[in-house]
């Protein structure tokens, strides 16, 4: 039989699937001031890639590549699915539905778009697993395009990429574009996967360049947050190394980097010990809504995204704000007690599938992106608050463990695996005889 050249696809499967995330991320950003536009843009590029992830799953159902898998410990993403029924469901006793209506969709969206893609990853790996894509390396290299997007533009457009903040008093990096808390996020996670991806790259230049990228990033936007963020990451990433070298290396970077974090970053105001502890200065805010908010609504909350009857929550001594800054409130506010129980669940279940692969080679990467999608989660919109990326890096780690390749196949599935074997002439050895 006539050998066939593997389609392009799936010969740079690792570079399609890596700017299909970069995308996925990129939608979650401002590309000009109308919010109509952004709002098109938004939506068409994270559907188009949901689709374009759906069409991957189709090139490789089509040439032969199986989809048999195994789901283990899967209450944790179950009771995620709870949360977003739930939220679906309080559109009927929530008032001005309509926005709450698109920011549950988006949040639907990008979790199907996370399961999609996982699988996507552990199909193509059984196959082809002298080529296998890795995970990190993948997530390095769709967020480094934007980190390196930000450092450029903030040396040549500062009114466009610079946030004025304080009355004008302290600029920050965001702009219009990202919120530059969100925007500090996001580089924590860079320069935490990049230092990863320095210990398994023989390309070194590419990895440190990362890693100076979301630094200059990660000062430029000021966020106390954020940078607290990474200390904690770094210092467990290098503590549960082997390399000695990197060790020094590493403790001797942070020792000169903490001081010039908590002076300009940490204590960056006069914002007093409360505010630097809270990461916000937003804890009189919170108790408004717990003693004067939740206890309108304490078993089913407002509804999904709205934390009042209103748009805006206003307390006896507060200022009025349309979401809560602090992911948990959030949920305790939308869904009640109910939707803060469910919450709840999902990031300890999520937390247990962790533990118990804290052997698996993408351990780290859950470390990368866990601590600073959690601290987000206490000062901004966290995983339960509206659609922005973290909520998609946490839908991630919520699947991350959970789809495995089955241990064997049907006889009708091993026939579509021999055809493919025949056509591209492809030897390597995927599940063993059916039983």
């Amino acid at each position: 039989m006539k050998s066939h050249k593997a389609p392009y696809i799936i010969r740079n499967m690792e570079a399609v699937l890596t700017i299909i995330l970069f995308v996925m991320i990129a939608g979650y950003f401002s590309i000009v001031e109308e919010q109509r536009v952004n709002q098109v843009f938004k939506t068409v590029s994270r559907i188009g890639m949901a689709v374009a992830i759906l069409y991957v799953l189709s090139v490789l159902k089509k040439l032969g590549h199986v989809s048999a898998l195994q789901f283990k410990h899967t209450l944790a993403p179950a009771f995620y699915v709870m949360y977003l029924i739930l939220g679906f469901a309080s559109f009927m006793w929530s008032s001005k539905w309509q926005h709450s209506a698109l920011q549950w969709f988006m949040t639907a969206e990008s979790f199907v778009f996370a399961f999609l893609f996982i699988k996507a990853v552990v199909i193509y790996n059984i196959h082809y697993k002298e080529n296998s894509i890795n995970m990190i390396r993948v997530f390095a290299w769709a967020i480094f395009p934007i980190i390196a997007t930000f450092v450029i533009g903030s040396l040549l457009d500062e009114e466009t990429f610079y946030r004025g903040m304080r009355g004008g008093k302290e600029l920050r990096l965001g702009g219009y574009i990202m919120n530059p808390n969100e925007l500090g996020m996001l580089s924590s996670i860079s320069g935490a996967l990049s230092y990863i991806y320095l210990q398994s790259t023989k390309h070194k230049f590419w990895g440190f360049l990362m890693m100076l990228a979301a630094i200059l990033v990660l000062v430029w936007t000021s966020s106390r947050s954020s940078a607290i963020g990474f200390l904690l990451i770094m210092g467990i990433l290098v503590l549960i190394s082997d390399n000695k070298k990197v060790k020094i290396i590493m403790f001797s970077g942070i020792a000169v980097a903490i001081p010039l974090l908590v002076r300009y970053v940490v204590f960056k105001d006069n914002g007093g010990v409360e505010e630097v502890l809270s990461m916000t200065g937003r804890i009189p805010f919170w108790t408004a809504l717990l003693n004067e908010g939740i206890v309108k609504e304490p078993i089913l909350g407002f509804g999904f995204m709205r934390i009042n009857y209103t748009d805006y929550f206003q307390g006896l001594n507060t200022y009025p704000a349309k979401m809560t800054h602090n992911t948990f409130i959030q949920i305790l506010m939308n869904l009640g007690f109910v939707g803060f129980f469910i919450g709840f669940w999902n990031v300890a279940l999520t937390l247990r599938n962790f533990i118990t692969h804290k052997k698996h080679r993408y351990a780290k990467f859950f470390i990368a992106l866990f601590i600073p999608v959690i601290i987000n989660s206490f000062t901004e919109f966290g995983i339960f608050g509206d659609a922005n990326f973290g909520i998609l890096f946490w839908q991630f780690l919520t699947l991350l463990f959970i789809i495995k390749p089955a241990k064997r196949l049907r006889i009708d599935e091993q026939l579509k695996l021999m055809k493919f074997k025949q056509k591209y002439k492809i030897d390597y050895t995927i599940y063993p005889n059916p039983v």
